[in-house]
């Protein structure tokens, strides 16, 4: 199966291409299988109503009043799952991480889209104001956006250890007929002894772009002016 009509591709060029295309053909059919997968988990166990600390839906309102929120507020109607991107800013994680301002650069342009179908929001172990503040130089204006404060939410999901360190996460959540609140699934960038850095990966379409070409992610931190 020919990708274009250029005129006077190699035949080395076009036998790899294919190779190419049939491996990705397989591991589409894996990742569907893995979906599968995930989407037929049965429910998780349920967890504590945690609460978070948020600020006025307008960024551009100041900081206050703060008011708590509890995770089963999260969810906005019956019937809606519960997604939460865990950034890594607070604690010991005294900068917010790069990586997840890409990440979080992204889902500020897509959270409309997201909440047709789930409700999202990101938590940090940061103060309020601190997170408003970097929220506010990221605009991401889109995003519903809460601190952990004393809950022990980022610690009890994984993405934050005893000392305070903090982890890219990203979780799910769901709520059965009583009301209760279960955890769904939770995933990390570190998956494996030889998957350190790309276990949620899916999460942002940066890296997709960049494995299409030679030189593939390169020294991307490098780059990185935030």
């Amino acid at each position: 199966m020919r990708h274009t009509n250029l005129a006077a591709e190699p035949a080395e060029y076009t036998s790899a291409r294919e190779e190419l295309r049939q491996a990705e053909i397989e591991l589409m059919r894996q990742r569907e299988r893995v979906a599968d997968l995930r989407r037929t988990l049965p429910p998780g166990p349920v967890v504590d109503d945690y609460e978070f600390e948020e600020g006025p839906a307008d960024l551009d309102a100041g900081d206050e009043p703060v008011r708590t929120v509890r995770l089963g507020e999260l969810f906005t109607g019956p019937g809606r799952d519960l997604v939460i991107y865990h950034l890594m800013y607070g604690k010991r994680q005294t900068e917010p991480c790069p990586m997840c301002t890409m990440w979080i650069d992204g889902f500020n342009g897509v959270a409309r889209h997201v909440e047709q179908n789930a409700d999202f929001a990101v938590v940090a172990a940061a103060g309020l104001p601190d997170l408003r503040a970097y929220a506010r130089h990221r605009q991401w204006t889109n995003l519903r956006l809460l601190s952990a404060g004393t809950s022990t939410f980022k610690y009890d999901l994984g993405s934050e250890d005893a000392d305070g360190n903090q982890d890219s996460t990203v979780s799910v959540f769901t709520r059965d007929s009583s009301g209760a609140v279960r955890h769904f699934y939770s995933a990390h960038p570190r998956m494996a002894d030889d998957i350190d850095q790309r276990g949620i990966d899916l999460l942002s379409p940066v890296w997709h772009l960049l494995d299409l070409t030679p030189r593939g992610r390169g020294d991307w931190f490098a780059a990185l002016d935030y």
